[in-house]
């Protein structure tokens, strides 16, 4: 399953949000969190998902590659409901087993914060499928650039950004590497009790570790013998630009803002 995580990758392509100036698709995910939480009965948060799938849709990006590469991300999001469900109360009881009740504001609960959490999962995704690393990097460091000013290492803080998405798929890909050669050594990861699978998972962490900093190492000492001395001075080959649609993305945004929050003033 680890092999087809998503979250940090990059799929090329030429959608129409893929075209997008990444300060555009920054900003839109920034003022989108906030959105999340207009949200406050059945009929927004089913706006707010008709404006998730939406957004997908514009990637050309199959439903099922996202869902695959998110199925764990959807369990937390499951257990989390669940979590809501056993302990909130209020309302009516709905289901009763002995002492345990399940209560309307639970439910309800449970199932607005799942759409909440699936929402900006998706949408988060989404700026990384269809943005590379570098463009991710070049778009926080632009949005940034008016603390220059203020002697804060924007090009720093933007190039460990870069790196920290950038390598996200690749610890995926070497834990899922760790497990196979675990697994194919006799190791056991799905039975036995939680200390014992406990103890079966820290041969998997040793060499993850070791692996992590041999990698940051040999990247440290690849940028030093290239001449890397940080963001003065430099210049880019990829010039972004800001177009009508970056602009219509956000004004697009802003009034889906605007709707659901006559929706939740007018209710």
């Amino acid at each position: 399953m680890l092999e087809k995580m998503i979250i940090g990758r990059y799929v090329p392509g030429t959608s129409f949000v893929h075209r997008l100036d990444p300060r555009s698709k920054l900003l839109f995910i920034f003022f989108f969190i906030f959105t999340v939480f207009l949200a406050n009965d059945l009929l927004s948060y089913s706006l707010l998902l008709a404006f998730t799938f939406f957004a997908v849709w514009l990637t050309q990006i199959p439903f099922r590659f996202l869902f695959n590469g998110l199925k764990i991300v959807f369990y937390l999001i499951l257990f989390t409901f669940l979590m809501h469900v056993a302990f909130t109360k209020g309302g009516e009881v709905l289901f009763s087993i002995g002492r345990f009740h399940i209560y309307e504001e639970g439910l309800k609960q449970g199932f607005f914060i799942s759409i909440r959490f699936f929402t900006l999962i998706f949408m988060t995704t989404l700026l990384t499928l269809t943005t590379s690393p570098i463009s991710v990097t070049d778009g926080v460091e632009r949005l940034l650039n008016p603390l220059n000013a203020l002697k804060f290492p924007v090009h720093e803080l933007a190039l460990m950004m870069s790196i920290a998405l950038r390598f996200i798929p690749t610890l995926m890909d070497e834990t899922d590497k760790i497990v196979k050669a675990q697994v194919a050594r006799g190791s056991d990861l799905n039975t036995g009790t939680l200390k014992e699978r406990f103890q079966a998972v820290v041969p998997l962490l040793i060499p993850l570790f070791i692996n992590s900093f041999k990698r940051a190492t040999d990247l440290a000492v690849a940028m030093e013998v290239r001449g890397y001395r940080g963001g003065e001075g430099r210049t880019r080959y990829r010039q972004l630009a800001w177009q009508g649609r970056d602009t219509l993305v956000l004004l697009v945004l802003f009034a889906f803002s605007g709707v659901l929050l006559y929706l939740r003033m007018k209710g």
